[in-house]
């Protein structure tokens, strides 16, 4: 029995490196180790051994099991490296150039945000950002928002754990950390490092408990505007405002401005306009953003002298300009990330 277990493993090691294809190998296997193989044959031959000798004939049979295995992986390890290639075709020379010159492009809403700051940038804003992790007191004290305010509610923010400390963000007090609502803490932080005049635009991303729909995400982005000096007026803002839509809509576009109410701001105001050239959209009044003179209890939060200072703010979302300038209807299309629509933007 110990001669055919030799014969067996050295048979094996000499036909393995023949085989070339997964049905030879798999034909071959059955040979030796199927119902009817040869080393099938021998380990049902046991039986017949004497009982003292089965514990070294055993330790041969495993030995031989082992050896043939060995040389089944080898083969099956070479088979498929084989039809990998197969698949794979001619190796690649690195040193050829890409048959595939096409170039990735911005994000659609990207596109949109640099021509806004664009816009503002040759009117003389300068562009600022800060973290998007805030403090109660950037997100809402400083902006004159009432502890009792709906926006500071669980249901509406995304509050932090209490527990959590980062290191670049301080706390005023016993406060909790949030993901920014809005980004006028960036007007916040500004007034607080910078003295007027400061005219400023502050692009970045919001977050909100919105449930997803056509026109709403807890994910969007923003621009918002400041400028501070001495005498600024609310004919500064229309002015400004004026140019903005004329610039992005069209010279036929009209603006308006409703009353409305913003704690940080006083008066308020919602800014709607009119074009003529928007397809379907054309020829309707479309509210866009919110606006007004900054609230002098918000100068007073940042350390500048109302009585000296005046200024105006604005912000407006990103995606709704973007859903208006690029005809889309659903702004949950800029999140799904189908190539299709994006490169109808490239």
């Amino acid at each position: 029995m110990q001669e055919k277990l030799t014969a067996i493993v050295a048979g094996v090691q000499e036909s393995a490196p023949k085989l070339q294809t997964r049905a030879e190998f798999e034909a071959y296997k059955a040979t030796i180790s199927g119902p009817k193989g040869a080393l099938t044959d021998v380990m049902k031959g046991m039986g017949k051994v004497p009982k003292e000798d089965k514990p070294a004939m055993g330790k041969l049979i495993n030995e031989a099991k082992t050896a043939v295995q060995a040389a089944f992986d080898r083969v099956v390890e070479r088979i498929e490296a084989a039809e990998l290639a197969a698949k794979l075709g001619p190796a690649i020379d690195p040193s050829l150039p890409a048959p595939d010159s096409t170039r990735g492009t911005l994000h659609p809403i990207a596109q949109v945000r640099e021509e806004m700051v664009a816009l503002f940038r040759r009117i003389g804003f300068s562009v600022a950002e800060a973290t998007e992790v805030e403090t109660e007191h950037y997100c809402f004290d400083a902006l004159n928002i009432p502890s009792d305010h709906p926006a500071r509610d669980m249901q509406d923010s995304y509050y932090l754990p209490d527990d959590l400390r980062v290191n670049n963000v301080s706390k005023l007090g016993d406060e909790k950390y949030l993901l920014r609502t809005h980004t006028s803490t960036v007007q916040i932080r500004t007034m607080l490092e910078s003295k007027p005049p400061i005219r400023i635009v502050a692009p970045g991303r919001c977050f909100r408990r919105d449930t997803p729909d056509a026109t709403h995400s807890a994910n969007f982005h923003q621009i918002e505007g400041l400028y501070v000096d001495k005498d600024v007026t609310l004919l500064d803002l229309k002015a400004t405002l004026d140019h903005f839509v004329k610039t992005i809509f069209g010279p036929k576009a009209k603006t308006r401005l409703r009353p409305s109410f913003f704690p940080f701001t006083e008066p308020s105001f919602e800014m709607d306009f009119f074009s003529p050239d928007l397809g379907k959209l054309s020829n309707k009044w479309i509210e866009i953003m919110g606006c007004g003179m900054v609230d002098p209890e918000v100068f007073k939060a940042v350390g500048i002298d109302p009585e000296v200072y005046t200024g105006y703010a604005f912000g407006m979302g990103i995606e709704r300009i973007a859903m208006i300038l690029q005809n889309v209807d659903d702004i949950r299309y800029y999140y799904q990330n189908d190539v299709r629509f994006l490169k109808q933007f490239a």
